[in-house]
C-alpha cells in the first residue's frame, strides 16, 4: 500500500471537472459504497487500490463535500482563498493562507 501523495490540509484541484477542495480526511484506499463506486462511469471509474481524499470542495457555484481518487487530484497552486463554510469548523488559517487541521473528528 503507497502513502498518500497529498495531505489534510492541503489544496488540491480535480484533474477532469473544475473544482477545488481542502482535504480534510484521506483513506488509504477506497472506503465508500459499491453504489457509489459503480454510480461512475465506465471509463472514469477509479481504482480502489489507492488513497482517497475526502474534500471540503467548491466550484464556482456550490460548496459540497466530494470524495476523490488520488489519481484524479492535482495541487492547487492557484493560491486563491477557498470559501466553503466548513473550513472554519474544521481549519485555522494561517496568515500565509495555509490550514492547519483543528481536531481529529
Amino acid at each position: 500500500m503507497r502513502s498518500a501523495k497529498f495531505r489534510v490540509g492541503q489544496v488540491v484541484r480535480h484533474r477532469i471537472y473544475d473544482f477545488r477542495g481542502l482535504i480534510f480526511d484521506v483513506d488509504p484506499v477506497f472506503n465508500n459504497t459499491e453504489e457509489w463506486w459503480l454510480s461512475i462511469p465506465v471509463e472514469m471509474r477509479p481504482r480502489k487500490d489507492q488513497p482517497f481524499y475526502h474534500l471540503l470542495a467548491e466550484n464556482a457555484e456550490t460548496e459540497y463535500i466530494a470524495y476523490v481518487s488520488e489519481q484524479n487530484l492535482l495541487p492547487d497552486l492557484s493560491g486563491k482563498p477557498l470559501r466553503h463554510p466548513q473550513i472554519s469548523e474544521l481549519f485555522a488559517v494561517g496568515e500565509d493562507g495555509t490550514y492547519r487541521f483543528l481536531h481529529a473528528h
